[in-house]
């Protein structure tokens, strides 16, 4: 076969949500010369397709190793009990895939993976104590230094802090975590897609603090540590005022928040229906929809792929980027 052949894990999520019927949807979007395995029960994934009209071959095995030629592999996770109800079930058989996905990533039988959405809820009823899937494949490959890079052709966000309490989140903007974050999405981007960015760093008060009249984190924390990613030769601009900073996102190649929501609402405002989850800071790529399992229109056959559709071009992308 040929080296530049590319190996795509994708997980099928929380059975009982969409991510099913977007990885029937993706069959389309599949590359003839290209491996794909999916993780999860073959009936889940099977039903998906016939609920979508969709007419696809693929093979059942056990592991990536048994795969000798491109198409599409089913990596057989067994489940147990009804999976198309949101229950302690569905939610055990997203995380058995997800353990199984990540493991054939960390030891290279995957290239990349992309992940369907599982729901927090009933993946902690399953004995999952991890805040959501980032968290639990930043553990896996055993690494602290890790964020969530929100990704659109448009607009690029990277929060300081992910799922905290808006009072837990701002005690992180310090400018020691604004400089590791800021080297780590300058490190990632010339791995990933092989340009230096130009980032935007965001203040945290109203108008970026207005010279200390609205806060000081801006003069004691994110000035200095913008000005210390310049001395490492980072291209990075701010403090930031946050109500202007995304009036031009094309300005940016990312911008750099301080905390969960001011990184998310504006780039769901840009690019709801194409966001983009995408880990950096562990060993191999990957993306995921940016958005949940959906439980109440899960299997009507309604479910935007949009999303999906993107997060497999970026995973290509990047898996290809990686290649060279």
């Amino acid at each position: 076969m040929p080296s530049t052949l590319s190996k795509i894990g994708i997980t099928l999520g929380d059975p009982a949500g969409i991510g099913p019927e977007l990885t029937a949807h993706l069959v389309h979007a599949f590359k003839k010369d290209n491996q794909y395995f999916i993780y999860g029960e073959p009936e889940v994934f099977r039903r998906a397709l016939s609920l979508l009209g969709i007419s696809a071959s693929f093979e059942t095995i056990d592991s990536p190793e048994r795969a000798k030629i491109p198409g599409i592999y089913v990596v057989e996770v067994k489940g147990k009990g009804n999976l198309y109800q949101p229950s302690v079930q569905s939610g055990r058989m997203a995380v058995a895939s997800l353990a199984r996905a990540t493991a054939d990533a960390l030891t290279d039988l995957v290239d990349g993976l992309l992940t369907m959405p599982i729901n927090k809820y009933w993946a902690r009823k399953a004995g999952f104590s991890f805040p959501g899937q980032t968290e639990y494949l930043a553990r896996s490959a055993n690494t602290e230094n890790y964020a969530m890079l929100m990704y659109s052709e448009r607009i690029k966000v990277i929060p300081l802090s992910t799922h905290l309490p808006l009072r837990d989140a701002v005690e992180l903007v310090r400018m020691e975590r604004i400089v590791k974050v800021g080297k780590l999405a300058h490190r990632e981007f010339e791995r990933f897609f092989g340009i230096k960015p130009t980032i935007g760093v965001l203040g945290l008060n109203p108008h970026a603090g207005e010279g200390g009249e609205f806060g000081t984190e801006e003069i004691e924390e994110i000035r200095p540590a913008v000005e210390e990613l310049k001395e490492e030769g980072i291209r990075a601009e701010g403090p930031l005022s946050p109500d202007t900073a995304f009036t031009k996102p094309e300005e940016y190649d990312l911008f750099l928040c301080m905390y969960h929501d001011q990184a998310l609402i504006p780039f769901k405002v840009y690019a709801f229906s194409e966001g983009v989850n995408m880990t950096i800071g562990i060993p191999f790529p990957r993306t995921s929809p940016d958005h949940g399992t959906a439980y109440d229109i899960a299997w009507k056959g309604i479910a935007d792929p949009g999303s999906a559709l993107k997060a497999l071009e970026l995973l290509e992308i990047v898996v290809n980027n990686l290649k060279r």
